[in-house]
């Protein structure tokens, strides 16, 4: 298992990646994740394994203390030196789910962020807030975000 940053030959693998994950009414274009990794691709953590890319996890940095949904539309709200890692997707292929990779990818994550900002900050929907709660992340109630369509929960995790 190897975790990396991404770069701009990666684009193509991590839309597809994204579609998988997601239905279609909530994955990321590809147009979306171009401009992403055009402005912040140091905030792309990607997972291989047996050199095959199998997952990454995305997201902006900024001052903000709450994700928005413009922040998901708009990547130059990113802020380089911002006190907040915000996570917009945590996508691991399907066959590679349950086995512990989403939890060392997000461990690296966080360890990578800890140093630099006071926390991070995510939506997920009720039936992950247990899995995040894992990780030190308190529910902060249903988030303003209507990005994913379906009521989804405000998550934080301050160092």
């Amino acid at each position: 298992m190897k975790i990396r940053k991404a770069t701009m030959e990666d684009l193509n693998q991590i839309v597809v990646i994204a579609s998988l994950c997601f239905p279609s009414n909530e994955a990321v274009s590809k147009k979306a994740l171009r401009e992403r990794l055009e402005v912040y691709p140091d905030y792309f953590w990607l997972l291989k394994e047996d050199g095959k890319l199998i997952g990454f996890i995305d997201g902006l940095v900024t001052d903000y203390t709450n994700l928005t949904d413009e922040m998901y539309k708009n990547p130059n709200l990113h802020n380089e030196n911002g006190e907040w890692q915000m996570i917009f997707d945590i996508c691991i292929l399907a066959k590679y789910r349950k086995r512990g990779y989403a939890e060392k990818l997000l461990n690296q994550v966080i360890s990578d962020v800890r140093a630099y900002r006071h926390g991070l900050v995510l939506t997920c929907e009720d039936k992950f807030i247990h899995y995040f709660k894992k990780f030190g992340f308190k529910n902060e109630g249903i988030s303003e975000s209507t990005h994913r369509g379906k009521v989804c929960y405000l998550m934080r995790l301050e160092f």
